[in-house]
């Protein structure tokens, strides 16, 4: 009975519907992970990219081996499958150093800034459609996280270069997982991507491996677990639905965050921070109910 009624909400459900939904789980389980890895910022960084993503190699390999399909991809999809795991990498280590070296403002709404970058690399290179509402909806978000984090850029420029550079890394990633759509499973994709992270961590973690307390294995288990479900939730987010429409609800993470930050690490939810979260809902909520499907690009 229950998968029946799961199926019949899942059947009322379009593309898009299911394509807001994921990313907003999987934005959710990220800022979880970012809090785990504020937790444990006295391992080694590349010890932390290993159990980041060791898990989601096995959940991956599981699920392939159960339902079929292919580990890696086909071989004329090798190329772009290397250059999204290299930019999902580089994201990750910019932003596991911008969150041990920096204001987490500061770095946050750096970040944020990667749906930006999304919309414009989706439009220049996957050709999908700028509407004109995407334009004010998305200044609005952007200023709604300003007033969330209210970033004071107090710290050295190096975290900051990193998380600009995270912003970067992680729209193209998101990018080429739309252009997969249809081209390669979403499972396959985060395969090749744990797979990748495991290998070049491995070394390193080797070289300087820090011995683990039980609550520290803990919390790098859960690391791996929220950040593996939540890239297969990306990935398929990405699939549903184009990037330039669900990309927006990216910025769900600052509302996450902010009360993850409360209840995890007693960090108090300023006036700017509900004025600015307000913003950003309603930024979404315009941008996913008045994006018309057949509107011309300015």
């Amino acid at each position: 009975m229950k998968f029946l009624k799961i199926s019949t909400i899942d059947k009322k459900l379009s593309s898009k519907q299911k394509g807001v939904i994921l990313m907003c789980f999987s934005t959710f389980l990220f800022s979880v992970m970012q809090i785990i890895v504020r937790l444990t910022n006295e391992i080694p960084i590349m010890e932390q990219l290993f159990f980041r993503n060791i898990i989601s190699l096995f959940i991956c390999a599981y699920i392939i081996n159960k339902h079929g399909g292919t580990y890696f991809g086909g071989k004329r999809y090798q190329p772009l499958l290397m250059l999204r795991s290299v930019f999902g990498m580089v994201g990750i280590l910019t932003m596991f150093y911008a969150v041990r070296h920096a204001n987490q403002a500061d770095v946050t709404i750096i970040i944020k800034m990667s749906p930006f970058f999304i919309v414009i690399w989706a439009a220049i290179f996957l050709h999908e459609k700028i509407y004109k509402i995407q334009y004010p909806t998305l200044i609005l978000a952007f200023i709604g996280a300003l007033l969330v984090f209210n970033p004071v850029f107090k710290v050295n420029m190096l975290p900051l270069i990193m998380a600009f550079a995270c912003a970067i890394a992680a729209s193209v990633s998101s990018t080429l997982l739309s252009y997969f759509n249809n081209r390669v499973n979403g499972i396959t994709i985060v395969m090749h991507f744990s797979t990748f992270c495991v290998i070049f961590a491995l070394p390193f973690m080797i070289v300087n491996y820090v011995p683990l307390t039980l609550s520290q294995l803990g919390y790098l288990t859960l690391l791996g677990m929220f950040g593996g479900i939540g890239q297969i939730g990306l990935t398929y987010a990405y699939r549903m639905s184009p990037a330039t429409e669900i990309s927006v609800y990216n910025y769900s993470g600052i509302l996450f965050s902010t009360v993850l930050g409360k209840i995890c690490l007693s960090e108090n939810i300023s006036t700017n921070s509900l004025i600015g979260g307000t913003l950003v809902l309603i930024a979404g909520i315009i941008i996913y109910k008045f994006t018309p499907p057949n509107n011309k690009i300015i």
